[in-house]
């Protein structure tokens, strides 16, 4: 019986894929660190907004491990395979980013524009958080 393979290191390595997963950890990174100025907080109660910011603050260290983590072993297909346990860090790190795409194209508002920078830049990486968030899930059979 052979032990499945996850397509994710693959990707990650040999296509590239680390490339829109350090991007989406930078751009989670800056979103938790902007979270006060974020429409979406400034219209929840002012309660949530501090515990929200609390775990904003324990939650960019994680992204800054992670970094390292996938900066350290991206020439070593053994090493990018124990990121398999971060699947779902990254899936949130991934989607930040392709929800704060779709609020600048869709709000307009200055806060996701801001946040997303090149907003021409932003419809490719669209497509490319969509193969990302595929390939970090599959397995071989």
């Amino acid at each position: 019986m052979s032990e499945k393979v996850w397509v994710g290191a693959i990707y990650l390595k040999d296509e590239g894929g680390y490339e829109i997963i350090l991007k989406s950890l930078n751009h989670y990174k800056n979103r938790l660190r902007t979270l006060g100025k974020s429409p979406e907080l400034k219209e929840s109660a002012a309660m949530f907004a501090s515990v929200l910011g609390q775990q904003a603050m324990k939650t960019i260290p994680i992204i800054d491990q992670t970094i390292q983590k996938i900066q350290d072993s991206i020439q070593d297909i053994q090493k990018v395979n124990e990121l398999k346990e971060d699947i779902p860090f990254l899936e949130k790190a991934l989607s930040c980013y392709e929800s704060d795409i779709h609020k600048a194209w869709d709000t307009g508002h200055e806060y996701f524009v801001t946040l997303v920078g090149n907003m021409e830049k932003s419809k490719t990486d669209l497509e490319q958080i969509k193969i990302a968030l595929n390939k970090i899930k599959e397995y071989s059979e």
